[in-house]
């Protein structure tokens, strides 16, 4: 079980379908993973609608792994 003690950021990104591959591959080789999203712009779409923004970056990925896997996830993800 990864808790906020026992985890380690294994990668930020804003590009889904890089984050899609990076989760292929962690459960593939049978490590868990969670992952946080992060809306960067809530506050300002809010008031101003989302007119311009890239939809394929308008969110953070942020995927962490247990202390215990995280150099073997390093590996496998470069």
């Amino acid at each position: 079980m990864i808790t906020i003690f026992n985890r380690k950021e294994l990668l930020i990104t804003m590009d889904m379908a890089r984050q899609g591959s990076v989760r292929d591959i962690l459960s593939a080789n049978g490590i868990d993973y969670t992952v946080r999203v992060i809306d960067p712009n809530a506050h300002s779409r809010a008031r101003y609608g989302s007119f311009g923004i890239d939809s394929d970056q308008s969110y953070e990925y942020k995927i962490y792994v247990h202390k215990k896997d995280y150099e073997y996830a390093l590996k496998l993800i470069r």
